[in-house]
């Protein structure tokens, strides 16, 4: 067999455990192997957002395997990626949960060395561990055990036999974690009690662990098998015996967060919706990514490429969102120049987001107003200037008037220069999306533009559902078009937008 090292072929592949379902626990290390793949082969339990980690024009299979649904049997998926690294592809092989956990890694490792494929292993966080600890059980306490099993609960039927010492299992003080044992339970219950485990002992069932999906249930031995009867819990899910499942109750966290379980429509543009979908996976709520809009250049893109090249001459420069801020700096960039271009001149942006991105470039503004608004960011500036100072308004092309006709009636002379343009992203779809929705939230007065312009009869879609405005600037906006907006954010950002939600749910 040829060791890895001395492998000569150009294609590669990656096994990557891609965590439990979280797209926040994949790890560094996989995050850069998506990346740089060119052939992504996932599994079904690979979550949405951590498939599109991988590049656009990537080539995606996937391969996943439901009980009783396989889309290629585990020997043709070995095949595949086999070929594939062959054909000098960069390959992803992404699995759920732990390459190596249950989850046929070690199979297909195998068959990779033995055909002379590059191969690297890249470990994920098992479900094993995370499901348990989202639903507030650890799997060891000093209090109740000093050891666990991980066990699997659906061994190859072909053996005929059953490799687990169920009389080493039953004791409730060494915790046992069950993997893909939904179908098996009601026998693997039998066995334990069989090799002498107490009734009373506590089984927790984790299903779709560390998703806004997940649900708990909590029961006995004695009990459990009727339970999952009686509620209809099932696959994929994993089972947890022993005395530390009682620890739930004092140290559940995941599922007691005021928007868990909430599926929170976001409308803004895609490269900024990232960020916001992370945050509402961090408080447990399920993020449905339709943007309405998108950024592009402004219809004259010279009037600003001349407003960068002269921006020293200003004695302010106004950045009125995170997009201004980009296409600035991208100008810049294809200038050939780099932050000194600015001088002497003073920086103001519209709120921290826009300050974040600034600081980001090495640029401190020397602005950021109290509120979040282009009133507050005019009043400012005025305080700040003198009648004759030359203002360099950088903003969208359809944005509204307010700042630089606060200033010029001021006698400041002020240049307006459309940084980018906002259009509108035609989604069929986004009706269907905003009704499976529970929350609908509009980060601009554009986004709000972009759904009506989208859904006809806006408002009447959005009956029922909880909308929230990032400010009263957007949430006028919404409540022209005739939209009731429930949520208003006290601080015009998405973390605010954020506690605002908050807030109302525990109400």
């Amino acid at each position: 067999m040829t060791l890895p090292h001395a492998r000569t072929e150009k294609g590669k592949v990656w096994l990557v455990g891609a965590g439990p379902g979280d797209p926040g626990l994949l790890t560094l290390k996989a995050a850069r192997a998506l990346a740089q793949c060119d052939t992504l082969v996932y599994d079904y339990l690979a979550s949405a957002a951590i498939v599109g980690l991988a590049p656009p024009d990537c080539e995606k299979i996937y391969v996943g395997k439901k009980a009783g649904a396989h889309t290629l049997t585990q020997d043709e998926i070995t095949a595949l990626i086999v070929k594939l690294g062959l054909d000098g592809k960069q390959v992803v092989r992404l699995k759920g949960g732990d390459v190596f956990v249950f989850a046929r890694g070690g199979e297909e490792a195998q068959a990779l060395a033995e055909a002379g494929v590059a191969f690297e292993i890249v470990p994920g966080i098992t479900s094993a561990i995370a499901a348990p600890a989202y639903a507030g059980i650890p799997v060891t306490h000093r209090d109740h055990n000093t050891s666990f099993t991980i066990a699997t609960g659906h061994e190859d039927p072909t053996k005929g036999y059953s490799s687990l010492n169920f009389a080493k299992l039953a004791n409730r003080k060494a915790t046992t974690i069950f993997l893909m044992a939904m179908g098996n339970l009601a026998g693997i219950v039998a066995k334990l009690r069989e090799h002498g485990l107490e009734g009373e002992t506590p089984v927790g069932i984790v299903h779709e662990g560390t998703k806004p999906s997940q649900r708990v249930l909590t029961a006995t031995i004695d009990t459990v098998v009727d339970e999952v009867a009686r509620t209809g819990i099932g696959a994929p899910a994993i089972v947890v015996i022993g005395d530390v499942v009682k620890e739930r109750e004092h140290i559940r966290w995941f599922d007691a967060q005021p928007l868990f379980g909430k599926r929170v429509l976001v409308t803004r543009p895609s490269h900024q919706a990232d960020d916001f979908a992370s945050r509402l996976w961090e408080v447990g709520a399920e993020p449905v990514v339709a943007p309405t809009i998108a950024i592009g250049p402004p219809d004259d893109p010279h009037a600003a490429r001349e407003a960068v090249t002269h921006v020293r001459d200003y004695a302010w420069v106004a950045f009125t969102s995170r997009n201004g801020v980009d296409a600035f700096f991208d100008t810049l960039t294809e200038l050939g120049r780099d932050a000194r271009a600015f001088g002497d001149a003073k920086i103001a942006a519209i709120g921290p987001k826009t300050a974040e991105a600034l600081a980001a470039r090495g640029i401190r503004v020397d602005l950021v107003p109290p509120t979040f608004v282009n009133e507050a960011v005019a009043a400012e500036l005025l305080a700040r200037t003198a009648p004759g100072d030359r203002v360099l308004v950088f903003r969208a092309q359809e944005a509204r008037d307010v700042l630089p006709d606060s200033l010029r009636r001021h006698d400041r002379v002020v240049d307006v220069v459309a940084a980018y343009k906002t259009r509108f992203v035609d989604d069929p779809e986004l009706a269907a999306h905003a009704a499976s929705a529970d929350i609908v939230t509009f980060t601009s007065s554009s986004t709000v533009a972009g759904f009506v312009h989208n859904v006809p009869g806006a408002a009447e879609a959005l009956a029922g559902k909880t909308v929230a405005a990032i400010g009263p600037i957007t949430a006028q906006k919404a409540r022209d078009a005739g939209i009731r907006v429930d949520v208003v954010a006290e601080e015009f950002t998405v973390d605010g937008l954020l506690r605002a939600l908050s807030a109302v749910a525990t109400v």
